[in-house]
């Protein structure tokens, strides 16, 4: 048998319970002799509750200059078995090492980031082949010879052009039409 929990039973005591839940701890009150003698003590505390309400008369002065009293005597044993704080070094925030190598880390940051942000210009002899992308297609250059192919994109459709690069020297771009979804691709090979 399954015995309600005490909780279940203090509000069915106050009749607090719903419909369902007081119908089925009913049930088990009327088998279990148990749990009637717990709900008849929640009732019996009931009764006694509103009777503690009411606080005594208290000289509530006194009570407060004792506890003061108190919280003084605390504080005061408090400080006879402190122990006394032991006197550290203050430790310098940039000691001589530190220095050195934070000063060294920002020279290193510095040095790397011009290398990096310096543009070099790729070496070529003028008979290799290039090629790379203009404003308006592809274009393959070996010296003075060269040829482009041009793509004619109005400028609110240059979104939907994407290029390529390969590592053997090719160049792709390839086009979709946002009207017709119909894909124009052309790939530029380079032979030496």
């Amino acid at each position: 048998m399954k015995h309600p929990d005490q909780a279940t039973l203090a509000l069915h005591a106050g009749g607090d319970l719903g419909r369902f839940a007081a119908w089925r701890t009913e049930r088990h009150l009327a088998q279990c002799a148990d749990c009637r003698e717990e709900v008849a003590t929640y009732q019996e505390m009931r009764e006694i509750l509103p009777e503690l309400n009411e606080l005594p008369d208290l000289q509530w002065n006194r009570l407060a200059s004792e506890m003061q009293a108190n919280i003084r005597l605390g504080l005061s044993a408090g400080e006879c078995v402190r122990e006394a704080p032991v006197a550290s070094r203050p430790v310098p925030l940039f000691a001589g090492a530190r220095v050195a190598i934070a000063l060294a880390s920002v020279v290193a940051l510095v040095a790397v980031g011009v290398v990096l942000q310096r543009p070099t210009a790729p070496i070529m002899s003028a008979n290799v082949p290039v090629v790379q992308r203009t404003e308006n297609g592809i274009e393959s250059r070996s010296g003075d010879l060269g040829f482009a192919l041009i793509q004619k994109v109005a400028a609110s459709d240059k979104q939907y052009v994407s290029h390529t690069a390969g590592a053997e020297g090719t160049m792709g771009s390839s086009y979709v039409d946002p009207e017709t979804d119909r894909m124009t691709v052309t790939k530029v090979y380079v032979d030496e």
